[in-house]
């Protein structure tokens, strides 16, 4: 970040280095959930139950206003996951429908995209894809004209729990439970529908990737229930990872954010641990564990800026400042 002070970038990175931090809670709320969230300049989008709600952080960015700027609504089951994409939220439900959301106005949209579930969605250069429990993979337009009009629907043989469209916009990957097929990472042609190669070999039963992103258009991470992170480029070889990371206390990995350089945080399935990797180490650096009371709750979103982590868990969103210790 040019506008931060080189001063305080350094005491910030040294922060991140050594795991100095301050813990806060943002948001509670009664009943648990599963919430999904995403950040986009000084505002944050959460998941709750059927809603999604849009927050404005306060100039720390530690600390949020208590009224929302926008609540988003339309489905009837809870929301699974949703995306940010040309002032539009692109949400996926329980109900099977998909959501279309202008984030500026009250213009609301859904659509039976799925028999079941929607569990993953995600939106780039005018294209939807979206990943479900009904062992299917959809690729929809977001053109105003065409919504609901699907254009390929794929035959995973698995249940989709995860989905990322590549950069450079001519294939998707998707990540599946690995119980109805052999491997969990597939990558599917965006125009066509047909695949184009599968990720890995020799994948135990049941090793499921819950959270899968492109960094370019050439390397992706993924993580899930085989306790792994790994690094995958496709230059190189799409039969063996390039880098893995294992959680050492053998817990599912929900979720992953990467700086796009050394740095690397997961979300755990157990008592809230956000793990702060270097990819040149094996070893994690540092571990946090959000949850304070006997109550174990994964982390099922994480995001991260230049000075603060934020964490969704069961119950409550917590924050890490590493601007003021």
């Amino acid at each position: 970040m040019p506008s931060v002070p080189v001063k305080e970038r350094v005491k910030v990175s040294q922060n991140w280095k050594l795991g100095h931090c301050r813990e806060g809670i943002l948001l509670k709320w009664r009943c648990s959930q599963m919430p999904w969230m995403q950040l986009e300049g000084d505002s944050l989008y959460i998941s709750q139950a059927n809603f999604i709600l849009a927050y404005q952080f306060r100039p720390d960015g530690a600390s949020l206003n208590r009224r929302p700027l926008g609540v988003f609504a339309g489905h009837d089951e809870d929301v699974c996951h949703f995306v940010l994409a040309n002032s539009h939220i692109i949400s996926a439900g329980g109900d099977g429908k998909i959501g279309i959301h202008k984030i500026h106005s009250t213009f609301t949209v859904k659509y039976s995209a799925h028999e079941q579930e929607v569990n993953c969605v995600d939106c780039k250069g005018g294209i939807i894809v979206s990943g479900s429990r009904d062992r299917t993979a959809k690729v929809w337009p977001l053109a105003s004209g065409r919504l609901g009009q699907c254009l390929h629907t794929i035959q995973t043989e698995d249940r989709v729990w995860s989905i990322a469209i590549s950069p450079l916009l001519s294939s998707f990957v998707t990540g599946t439970a690995c119980c109805g097929h052999f491997s969990p990472l597939r990558i599917w042609d965006l125009n066509s529908g047909q695949l184009m190669t599968h990720l890995g070999s020799d994948f135990p039963p049941g090793a499921g990737v819950l959270d899968v992103m492109y960094e370019s258009p050439f390397t992706l991470l993924s993580c899930g229930y085989d306790t792994y992170v790994r690094y995958w480029d496709l230059r190189t070889s799409v039969r063996k990872c390039v880098m893995e990371w294992e959680e050492p206390h053998d817990s599912t990995l929900y979720c992953l954010q990467t700086d796009g350089n050394h740095l690397l945080a997961t979300g755990s399935s157990y008592y809230g641990v956000v793990r702060l990797w270097d990819r040149r180490q094996r070893a994690c650096l540092h571990a946090f564990p959000l949850t304070s009371t006997p109550l174990s709750s994964p982390v099922y979103c994480l995001r991260f800026t230049t000075k603060h982590l934020y964490a969704a868990l069961s119950y409550n969103l917590h924050v890490l400042d590493f601007q003021n210790p």
